[in-house]
C-alpha cells in the first residue's frame, strides 16, 4: 500500500483490487493497527484544536502551498504524541486530507 493511500479516505469501489480489506485481526503490516484503532474510534469528529482546518476540506494531499503547510505543521507539533492517531481519524471523518509533507513524520510519530 503506498504511504499516500494510508491518510487518503477509502473512496475504493467493490472489486478494486487495491481495495482495504477488513480482517477479523491486525495484518502486522503497519506500524500501527488501523483496524483496532478504526474500529474503536468514534464516528463523531473530534476537534484537537484545529477548527482551522476545517477550510481544507476535499482538498487533495498534493495541493497543498508551504503556508497552508504550516497550519497543519503547528496542529501537529503542538498535540500529544498519543493524540495523533485520534487526530488522523478526526481528519478522515472531516474528510480533510493530510498534507504530503507531513505523511512521513505523522507515520514515524505513531509509531514510536
Amino acid at each position: 500500500m503506498k504511504l499516500k493511500n494510508l491518510f487518503r479516505p477509502d473512496t475504493s469501489s467493490p472489486g478494486d483490487p487495491f481495495a482495504r480489506e477488513e480482517p477479523d485481526a491486525c495484518c502486522g503490516r503497519h506500524p500501527f493497527c488501523q483496524k483496532l484503532s478504526l474500529k474503536n474510534a468514534s464516528q463523531t469528529a473530534e476537534y484537537y484544536d484545529d477548527e482551522e482546518l476545517d477550510v481544507f476540506v476535499g482538498r487533495s494531499s498534493d495541493s497543498y502551498r508551504k503556508e497552508e503547510i504550516e497550519q497543519f505543521t503547528e496542529v501537529l507539533h503542538t498535540m500529544l504524541e498519543t493524540d495523533i492517531s485520534g487526530w488522523m481519524h478526526s481528519l478522515q471523518l472531516r474528510e480533510i486530507e493530510l498534507p504530503d509533507a507531513l505523511k512521513e513524520e505523522v507515520l514515524i510519530l505513531i509509531s514510536n
